[in-house]
């Protein structure tokens, strides 16, 4: 009951904050994201100001929150009419399919024929939006991870190279660590953010077959490879993260990128305008594919979605039509990823960091996405809780597949 009424409460704050979908008057657009700094704060202002301009009385309020907020706050209102008119999120099946799920997210189909949008936005880019029937959302980023390093710590632990195995990627920490560098930073009071790192373990050692069956439940997790991959990130929590890890914020951690105390980051293609921002040199600054021996490369898709509860679906679609058409993508590509979802639109070219990603992408024969997209909301809690469970010594490294398997079989 206490945790009915404590919802209830949330909901009615929600609801004063962006009414009755979406809220406002007849001519305001409430879109719900994360938290925006730097470029990508620019960049979107520019969207939002550009719009208003070329529809006059149409005024866009853009209200966000932190990653796990607005999670919580979408998940809050679903089946509600609290909601925004519009909502970012991400595009795989444990976090923008949940919402589907749940009936927050309006079909699109009628409005990818109307603007034509299944020409803007490439196949692969699509796989995520049509994978539901019909069309859920509207991209906005086809984002890449990869490790991220600084060159003079590299060099000052004798590091002459960018690591091409797993093998020589270990070393590469050891070598680091040896030096008195923090080799890698994370933040281990966001779950989403060590679990990098198990994802790519699991990828490495697993291979990609047999990673796809396992995020999907069609094979054990209790196999050898993933009690390896549960190993290995033992060993890399206990000699090469950074000190507390386990209470420090994924910001937090960043800082210690951006401020040469550790010297690699596993982050997106979103870090290259977070590490300008915050007055890194870019020629210091190096990206290599996280080794894992297959030719995938780890990375998700993000977009934007129309609350199937929202009274202005025409405005909410003008809105996304807009923002992700050429000419809106060629000012804003670099802010948000140095590949735009607009086929049309060339590679950014402001940042040298954005130079580094073609190869990767075109070198890569796919995506593996990160597990809180690919696995259910219940299994991604329990992953986590195994993941925390081996890094603080609570759960042997060899029974961490089979402990997960039995909440997949008790939930199946």
């Amino acid at each position: 009951m206490l945790a009915a009424v404590a919802a209830a409460g949330v909901i009615g704050t929600l609801a004063a904050c962006g009414g009755s979908a979406g809220g406002g008057g007849d001519d305001e657009l409430t879109v719900w994201m994360l938290t925006l700094e730097g470029a990508q704060k620019e960049a979107m202002d520019t969207l939002v100001s550009d719009f208003e301009a070329a529809n006059e009385g149409v005024t866009v309020n853009i209200e966000e929150r932190s990653t796990d907020a607005h999670k919580d706050a979408l998940r809050q209102v679903a089946g509600t009419d609290a909601g925004p008119d519009i909502y970012w999120y991400w595009e795989g099946p444990g976090l923008g399919g949940e919402l589907v799920e749940a009936g927050l997210s309006k079909d699109l189909t009628a409005e990818y024929e109307q603007y034509g949008w299944a020409d803007r936005f490439g196949e692969a880019t699509l796989s995520n939006i049509t994978r539901y029937g019909g069309y859920h959302g509207v991209p906005f980023t086809q984002q890449a991870e990869a490790i991220y390093y600084n060159k003079e710590l590299f060099a000052q632990a004798g590091i002459t190279a960018e690591p091409t195995t797993y093998e020589e990627f270990e070393a590469a920490a050891a070598k680091l660590a040896a030096a008195g560098i923090t080799p890698i930073t994370f933040g281990g009071t966001v779950n989403w953010h060590v679990m990098r790192l198990l994802d790519s373990l699991i990828e490495t050692n697993c291979g990609s077959d047999t990673f796809d069956q396992l995020v999907t439940t069609e094979t054990s997790w209790d196999t050898p490879c993933v009690d390896e991959s549960f190993t290995q990130l033992k060993t890399w929590g206990d000699e090469y993260f950074n000190d507390g890890f386990q209470g420090v914020a994924d910001a937090e951690a960043q800082q210690l990128f951006y401020t040469g105390d550790a010297a690699m980051a596993y982050e997106g293609t979103w870090f290259d305008s977070l590490t300008v921002d915050n007055g890194m040199d870019p020629a210091n600054i190096g990206v290599f594919k996280f080794p894992t021996g297959t030719e995938r490369l780890y990375g998700f898709g993000e977009g934007f979605y129309i609350n199937a509860a929202s009274d202005k679906p025409e405005d909410a679609a003008k809105f996304l039509d807009f923002v992700t058409s050429t000419e809106e993508q060629n000012k804003v590509v670099g802010a948000f990823s140095p590949i735009s979802v607009n086929t049309e639109v060339p590679t950014a070219t402001g940042n040298p960091l954005h130079e580094l990603w073609p190869p990767l992408y075109d070198a890569a024969s796919g995506f593996y996405l990160n597990n809180d997209q690919n696995l259910t909301l219940d299994q991604t809690t329990e992953y986590w809780r195994v993941m925390n469970s081996v890094l603080t010594g609570g759960l042997a490294p060899a029974d961490a597949g089979a402990e997960f398997q039995a909440f997949v079989d008790s939930n199946a």
